[in-house]
Protein backbone atom coordinates (compact mmCIF):
# COMPACT_ATOMS: atom_id res chain seq x y z
CA UNK A 1 0.00 0.00 0.00
CA UNK A 2 1.55 3.17 -1.08
CA UNK A 3 1.42 6.09 1.31
CA UNK A 4 2.93 8.65 -0.68
CA UNK A 5 0.89 11.51 -2.58
CA UNK A 6 0.14 10.86 -6.00
CA UNK A 7 0.41 14.14 -7.24
CA UNK A 8 3.70 15.93 -5.68
CA UNK A 9 3.26 18.95 -8.26
CA UNK A 10 -0.04 19.46 -7.40
CA UNK A 11 0.65 19.08 -3.80
CA UNK A 12 2.97 22.18 -4.17
CA UNK A 13 0.48 24.28 -5.87
CA UNK A 14 -1.89 23.35 -3.17
CA UNK A 15 0.60 24.28 -0.90
CA UNK A 16 1.32 27.73 -2.67
CA UNK A 17 -2.11 28.25 -3.07
CA UNK A 18 -2.66 27.96 1.13
CA UNK A 19 -0.12 30.50 1.45
CA UNK A 20 -1.67 33.04 -0.95
CA UNK A 21 -5.21 32.31 0.67
CA UNK A 22 -3.68 33.30 3.85
CA UNK A 23 -2.56 36.36 2.56
CA UNK A 24 -5.57 37.43 0.92
CA UNK A 25 -7.71 36.86 3.33
CA UNK A 26 -5.79 38.91 5.94
CA UNK A 27 -4.48 41.73 3.77
CA UNK A 28 -7.63 41.86 1.85
CA UNK A 29 -9.38 42.32 4.59
CA UNK A 30 -7.00 44.78 6.52
CA UNK A 31 -7.48 46.63 3.30
CA UNK A 32 -11.09 46.99 2.28
CA UNK A 33 -11.25 43.84 0.21
CA UNK A 34 -9.08 45.47 -2.67
CA UNK A 35 -7.01 41.96 -2.84
CA UNK A 36 -3.10 42.95 -1.93
CA UNK A 37 -1.85 42.36 1.63
CA UNK A 38 0.62 44.96 1.65
CA UNK A 39 -1.28 48.16 0.11
CA UNK A 40 -4.12 46.53 2.14
CA UNK A 41 -2.62 47.61 5.61
CA UNK A 42 -1.02 50.60 4.37
CA UNK A 43 -4.81 51.88 3.51
CA UNK A 44 -6.12 50.13 6.69
CA UNK A 45 -3.81 53.03 8.29
CA UNK A 46 -1.06 51.17 10.26
CA UNK A 47 1.20 52.60 7.88
CA UNK A 48 -0.74 55.66 6.40
CA UNK A 49 1.84 58.13 7.08
CA UNK A 50 5.30 58.73 6.07
CA UNK A 51 7.23 58.60 9.01
CA UNK A 52 5.64 55.13 9.41
CA UNK A 53 2.98 56.07 12.20
CA UNK A 54 -0.55 54.67 12.29
CA UNK A 55 -3.73 56.08 13.72
CA UNK A 56 -4.99 54.11 16.61
CA UNK A 57 -8.36 53.85 14.55
CA UNK A 58 -6.20 52.17 11.77
CA UNK A 59 -4.79 49.43 14.60
CA UNK A 60 -8.38 48.55 15.39
CA UNK A 61 -9.25 47.91 11.77
CA UNK A 62 -6.27 46.13 11.46
CA UNK A 63 -7.53 43.70 14.15
CA UNK A 64 -10.42 43.27 13.67
CA UNK A 65 -9.88 42.39 9.91
CA UNK A 66 -6.95 39.99 10.94
CA UNK A 67 -9.89 38.22 13.50
CA UNK A 68 -12.13 37.90 10.90
CA UNK A 69 -9.96 36.89 8.08
CA UNK A 70 -8.36 33.88 10.01
CA UNK A 71 -10.87 32.11 10.21
CA UNK A 72 -12.09 32.49 6.69
CA UNK A 73 -8.20 31.14 5.70
CA UNK A 74 -8.02 28.44 7.88
CA UNK A 75 -11.35 26.98 6.53
CA UNK A 76 -9.96 27.57 2.98
CA UNK A 77 -6.44 25.36 4.16
CA UNK A 78 -9.39 22.63 5.39
CA UNK A 79 -11.09 22.80 2.31
CA UNK A 80 -7.86 22.30 0.14
CA UNK A 81 -6.57 19.31 2.75
CA UNK A 82 -10.26 17.23 3.11
CA UNK A 83 -10.02 17.76 -1.12
CA UNK A 84 -6.53 16.37 -1.18
CA UNK A 85 -7.57 13.62 1.06
CA UNK A 86 -10.91 12.27 -0.44
CA UNK A 87 -9.95 12.64 -3.93
CA UNK A 88 -7.29 10.17 -3.99
CA UNK A 89 -8.11 6.54 -5.30
CA UNK A 90 -6.03 4.93 -1.96
CA UNK A 91 -8.48 6.43 -0.02
CA UNK A 92 -11.78 6.13 -1.97
CA UNK A 93 -10.82 2.18 -2.46
CA UNK A 94 -10.62 2.47 1.32
CA UNK A 95 -14.10 3.50 2.34
CA UNK A 96 -15.51 1.35 -0.49
CA UNK A 97 -13.73 -1.75 1.51
CA UNK A 98 -15.32 -0.30 4.95
CA UNK A 99 -18.81 -0.17 2.78
CA UNK A 100 -18.53 -3.48 1.31
CA UNK A 101 -17.78 -5.72 4.44
CA UNK A 102 -21.46 -4.88 6.02
CA UNK A 103 -22.74 -6.37 2.77
CA UNK A 104 -20.37 -9.50 3.27
CA UNK A 105 -21.80 -9.91 6.96
CA UNK A 106 -25.41 -9.26 5.57
CA UNK A 107 -25.39 -12.08 2.90
CA UNK A 108 -23.51 -14.70 5.61
CA UNK A 109 -25.81 -14.17 8.00
CA UNK A 110 -28.94 -14.49 5.49
CA UNK A 111 -27.51 -17.14 4.11
CA UNK A 112 -26.07 -19.47 7.18
CA UNK A 113 -28.00 -17.67 10.19
CA UNK A 114 -26.27 -16.23 12.61
CA UNK A 115 -24.01 -17.81 15.79
CA UNK A 116 -26.00 -20.09 18.29
CA UNK A 117 -25.26 -19.03 21.61
CA UNK A 118 -22.50 -16.77 23.80
CA UNK A 119 -23.29 -13.41 24.60
CA UNK A 120 -21.72 -9.88 24.06
CA UNK A 121 -21.07 -9.26 20.82
CA UNK A 122 -22.50 -12.70 19.44
CA UNK A 123 -25.77 -11.44 21.15
CA UNK A 124 -25.86 -8.98 18.55
CA UNK A 125 -25.29 -11.26 15.99
CA UNK A 126 -27.93 -13.47 17.24
CA UNK A 127 -30.51 -10.41 17.31
CA UNK A 128 -29.39 -9.40 13.21
CA UNK A 129 -31.75 -12.00 11.47
CA UNK A 130 -34.67 -10.87 13.23
CA UNK A 131 -33.96 -7.26 13.00
CA UNK A 132 -32.12 -5.69 10.46
CA UNK A 133 -30.87 -2.39 12.12
CA UNK A 134 -28.63 -4.45 14.14
CA UNK A 135 -26.36 -5.15 11.18
CA UNK A 136 -24.76 -1.75 12.12
CA UNK A 137 -23.82 -2.76 15.72
CA UNK A 138 -22.20 -5.98 14.18
CA UNK A 139 -20.44 -4.43 11.24
CA UNK A 140 -19.04 -1.86 13.67
CA UNK A 141 -18.01 -4.79 16.28
CA UNK A 142 -16.20 -6.25 13.40
CA UNK A 143 -14.42 -3.60 11.89
CA UNK A 144 -13.42 -1.38 14.77
CA UNK A 145 -11.13 -4.11 15.77
CA UNK A 146 -8.65 -3.81 13.01
CA UNK A 147 -9.73 -2.51 9.61
CA UNK A 148 -11.54 0.87 10.34
CA UNK A 149 -7.86 1.57 12.94
CA UNK A 150 -6.17 0.51 9.60
CA UNK A 151 -7.99 2.66 7.49
CA UNK A 152 -7.16 6.17 10.31
CA UNK A 153 -3.60 4.97 10.95
CA UNK A 154 -3.48 5.04 6.69
CA UNK A 155 -4.67 8.82 6.45
CA UNK A 156 -3.43 10.24 9.60
CA UNK A 157 0.29 8.42 9.11
CA UNK A 158 0.28 10.15 6.10
CA UNK A 159 -0.52 13.24 7.15
CA UNK A 160 3.16 14.73 7.92
CA UNK A 161 5.67 11.89 7.18
CA UNK A 162 4.42 11.94 3.77
CA UNK A 163 4.32 15.44 3.15
CA UNK A 164 7.87 15.35 4.37
CA UNK A 165 8.73 12.41 2.26
CA UNK A 166 8.52 13.97 -0.88
CA UNK A 167 9.48 17.42 0.11
CA UNK A 168 5.78 18.94 0.15
CA UNK A 169 5.64 20.01 3.34
CA UNK A 170 8.31 23.01 3.35
CA UNK A 171 5.94 24.76 0.61
CA UNK A 172 3.23 24.37 3.09
CA UNK A 173 5.16 25.80 5.35
CA UNK A 174 5.87 28.94 3.28
CA UNK A 175 2.20 30.01 4.41
CA UNK A 176 2.43 32.33 7.12
CA UNK A 177 -0.40 30.17 8.83
CA UNK A 178 1.61 28.97 11.27
CA UNK A 179 2.72 25.54 12.02
CA UNK A 180 0.10 25.17 14.66
CA UNK A 181 -2.53 26.09 12.22
CA UNK A 182 -1.47 23.81 9.97
CA UNK A 183 -1.38 21.04 12.51
CA UNK A 184 -4.55 21.55 13.32
CA UNK A 185 -5.80 21.80 9.86
CA UNK A 186 -4.03 18.19 9.14
CA UNK A 187 -5.85 16.93 12.17
CA UNK A 188 -9.05 18.24 11.45
CA UNK A 189 -8.39 16.68 8.40
CA UNK A 190 -8.56 13.12 10.13
CA UNK A 191 -10.93 13.51 12.03
CA UNK A 192 -13.13 14.44 9.17
CA UNK A 193 -12.13 11.04 7.37
CA UNK A 194 -12.87 9.13 10.57
CA UNK A 195 -16.64 10.60 10.90
CA UNK A 196 -16.96 9.82 6.68
CA UNK A 197 -15.62 6.11 7.37
CA UNK A 198 -17.61 5.05 10.54
CA UNK A 199 -20.91 6.83 8.71
CA UNK A 200 -20.09 4.63 5.52
CA UNK A 201 -20.06 1.45 7.30
CA UNK A 202 -23.10 2.71 9.62
CA UNK A 203 -25.34 3.77 6.02
CA UNK A 204 -23.83 0.19 3.98
CA UNK A 205 -25.47 -1.44 7.40
CA UNK A 206 -29.05 0.07 7.73
CA UNK A 207 -29.20 -0.43 3.61
CA UNK A 208 -28.16 -3.84 4.13
CA UNK A 209 -30.34 -4.52 6.88
CA UNK A 210 -33.40 -3.05 5.47
CA UNK A 211 -32.84 -5.23 2.35
CA UNK A 212 -32.13 -8.32 3.38
CA UNK A 213 -33.83 -8.71 7.35
CA UNK A 214 -36.83 -7.70 8.65
CA UNK A 215 -37.09 -3.88 10.50
CA UNK A 216 -39.44 -2.94 13.49
CA UNK A 217 -39.12 -2.08 17.10
CA UNK A 218 -35.67 -2.84 18.53
CA UNK A 219 -35.59 -5.59 21.50
CA UNK A 220 -32.23 -4.23 23.34
CA UNK A 221 -29.47 -6.95 24.90
CA UNK A 222 -31.27 -5.57 28.39
CA UNK A 223 -34.44 -7.10 27.65
CA UNK A 224 -36.24 -3.68 27.50
CA UNK A 225 -37.65 -2.58 23.56
CA UNK A 226 -37.57 1.01 21.99
CA UNK A 227 -39.22 2.29 19.12
CA UNK A 228 -37.67 2.31 15.47
CA UNK A 229 -37.10 5.91 15.72
CA UNK A 230 -34.82 5.93 18.90
CA UNK A 231 -32.93 2.93 17.47
CA UNK A 232 -31.73 5.03 14.60
CA UNK A 233 -30.90 8.11 16.78
CA UNK A 234 -28.77 5.62 18.94
CA UNK A 235 -27.33 4.52 16.26
CA UNK A 236 -26.57 8.08 15.42
CA UNK A 237 -24.63 7.60 19.42
CA UNK A 238 -23.08 4.75 18.57
CA UNK A 239 -21.62 6.68 15.04
CA UNK A 240 -20.33 9.59 17.18
CA UNK A 241 -18.90 7.35 19.99
CA UNK A 242 -16.76 5.11 17.29
CA UNK A 243 -15.41 8.16 15.52
CA UNK A 244 -14.36 9.86 19.05
CA UNK A 245 -12.22 7.07 19.41
CA UNK A 246 -10.96 6.71 15.68
CA UNK A 247 -9.54 10.43 16.33
CA UNK A 248 -8.17 8.90 19.37
CA UNK A 249 -5.84 6.79 17.71
CA UNK A 250 -5.60 9.26 14.62
CA UNK A 251 -3.69 11.71 17.77
CA UNK A 252 -1.39 8.48 17.87
CA UNK A 253 -0.84 8.17 14.62
CA UNK A 254 -0.13 11.77 13.56
CA UNK A 255 2.24 12.15 16.46
CA UNK A 256 3.78 9.25 15.07
CA UNK A 257 3.91 10.94 12.24
CA UNK A 258 6.09 14.00 13.44
CA UNK A 259 8.78 11.83 14.66
CA UNK A 260 9.64 10.55 11.17
CA UNK A 261 9.72 11.06 7.45
CA UNK A 262 8.90 7.92 6.00
CA UNK A 263 4.96 7.39 6.08
CA UNK A 264 5.39 3.56 5.91
CA UNK A 265 6.84 3.07 9.43
CA UNK A 266 3.87 5.72 10.75
CA UNK A 267 1.35 3.66 9.30
CA UNK A 268 2.91 0.56 10.69
CA UNK A 269 3.72 1.75 14.05
CA UNK A 270 0.18 2.54 14.50
CA UNK A 271 -0.61 -0.38 13.42
CA UNK A 272 1.21 -2.56 15.41
CA UNK A 273 0.50 -0.37 18.74
CA UNK A 274 -3.43 -1.55 18.12
CA UNK A 275 -2.02 -5.31 17.46
CA UNK A 276 -0.22 -5.19 20.95
CA UNK A 277 -2.99 -3.35 22.65
CA UNK A 278 -5.52 -5.88 21.64
CA UNK A 279 -3.51 -8.73 22.80
CA UNK A 280 -2.67 -7.54 25.81
CA UNK A 281 -5.96 -6.61 26.55
CA UNK A 282 -7.10 -10.62 26.58
CA UNK A 283 -5.21 -11.28 29.14
CA UNK A 284 -6.73 -11.44 32.17
CA UNK A 285 -3.68 -11.25 34.37
CA UNK A 286 -3.42 -7.62 33.12
CA UNK A 287 -6.51 -6.60 34.11
CA UNK A 288 -4.89 -3.53 35.70
CA UNK A 289 -3.50 -2.18 32.46
CA UNK A 290 -6.86 -2.56 30.56
CA UNK A 291 -8.60 0.52 31.58
CA UNK A 292 -5.52 2.48 29.92
CA UNK A 293 -5.33 0.89 26.63
CA UNK A 294 -6.87 2.91 24.00
CA UNK A 295 -8.90 -0.27 22.20
CA UNK A 296 -10.56 -1.45 25.49
CA UNK A 297 -12.78 1.08 25.05
CA UNK A 298 -13.41 1.15 21.09
CA UNK A 299 -16.65 -1.57 21.73
CA UNK A 300 -18.19 0.58 24.29
CA UNK A 301 -21.27 1.78 22.16
CA UNK A 302 -22.71 -1.09 23.55
CA UNK A 303 -24.13 0.75 26.10
CA UNK A 304 -26.55 2.02 23.80
CA UNK A 305 -28.19 -1.20 23.24
CA UNK A 306 -29.25 -1.18 27.40
CA UNK A 307 -31.98 0.63 28.78
CA UNK A 308 -30.95 2.99 29.98
CA UNK A 309 -28.36 3.76 27.87
CA UNK A 310 -25.11 2.98 29.96
CA UNK A 311 -23.81 6.88 29.90
CA UNK A 312 -21.07 5.87 33.27
CA UNK A 313 -19.18 3.26 30.86
CA UNK A 314 -19.39 5.11 27.68
CA UNK A 315 -18.44 8.31 29.36
CA UNK A 316 -15.50 7.29 30.56
CA UNK A 317 -14.69 5.61 27.34
CA UNK A 318 -15.12 9.29 25.78
CA UNK A 319 -12.94 10.43 28.89
CA UNK A 320 -9.84 8.01 27.17
CA UNK A 321 -10.52 9.35 24.38
CA UNK A 322 -9.68 12.73 25.18
CA UNK A 323 -6.85 11.86 27.50
CA UNK A 324 -5.33 10.19 24.14
CA UNK A 325 -5.93 13.30 22.08
CA UNK A 326 -4.05 15.26 24.60
CA UNK A 327 -1.43 13.89 25.22
CA UNK A 328 -0.64 12.32 21.72
CA UNK A 329 -1.60 16.35 20.34
CA UNK A 330 0.68 17.43 22.83
CA UNK A 331 3.81 15.28 21.65
CA UNK A 332 2.92 15.84 17.67
CA UNK A 333 2.77 19.79 18.16
CA UNK A 334 5.91 19.87 20.14
CA UNK A 335 7.33 17.88 17.51
CA UNK A 336 6.34 19.76 14.65
CA UNK A 337 6.57 23.25 16.08
CA UNK A 338 9.90 22.83 16.77
CA UNK A 339 11.15 20.36 13.70
CA UNK A 340 13.98 21.19 11.26
CA UNK A 341 12.21 20.89 7.86
CA UNK A 342 15.19 19.97 5.38
CA UNK A 343 13.45 18.50 2.48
Amino acid sequence: MSTVSEEPITRRGAGRGAGEDVNGDVGGAAGGDTGVGAAGVMEAGVVGTAEGVGTAGGVGQVSSARVMGAPRAWLRLLGSEVGLTFRRPRNIVMLAVLALVPVLIGVALRTFGGPDGGGGGVAIFEQVTGNGLFLTFAALSVLVQLLLPVSVAVVAGDSVAGEAGIGTLRYLLVAPAGRTRLLAVKYANVVLFCLAAVTVVALSSLLVGLTLFPVGPITLLSGGTISLLEGVLRIGLVVLYVTAGMAALAAVSMALSTLTEVAIGAVAGTVVLVIVAQVLGTFPQLSALHPYLLTSWWNGFDGVLRDPVATGEMGQGLLAFAAYVVIFGSVAWARFTSRDITC
